[in-house]
This record gives C-alpha cells, sequence and structure tokens, in this order.
C-alpha cells in the first residue's frame, strides 16, 4: 500500500505569489468579459437587434 505520511505543514509558509496572479488576471478578464457583454447588448438595444 502507499504509504500516508505527510510533511508538516506550517500556516502561512506557502508561497502564493502565482496564485494571487493567477487569481488577478481571472478577476480582469472577467471585468472585461462583462464589460464587452454589456456594451454588445447596448449596441444591439441601439440597432433594435
Amino acid at each position: 500500500m502507499a504509504d500516508n505520511h505527510h510533511a508538516e505543514h506550517k500556516h502561512g509558509s506557502m508561497d502564493i505569489r502565482a496564485h494571487e496572479k493567477t487569481f488577478a488576471g481571472f478577476i480582469n478578464l472577467s471585468i472585461w468579459v462583462v464589460c464587452l457583454s454589456i456594451a454588445a447588448l447596448i449596441l444591439m438595444a441601439l440597432t433594435n437587434a
């Protein structure tokens, strides 16, 4: 069977810079998608599409 030996975890010791950068990118992309979707809806409303 597999050994279930886990290393001791020390709270706050993990480097999360990559996670924070990825999350910030995700939030920025989400904001752009929302803004472009709203702009498309406004354009459709103005052209009676």
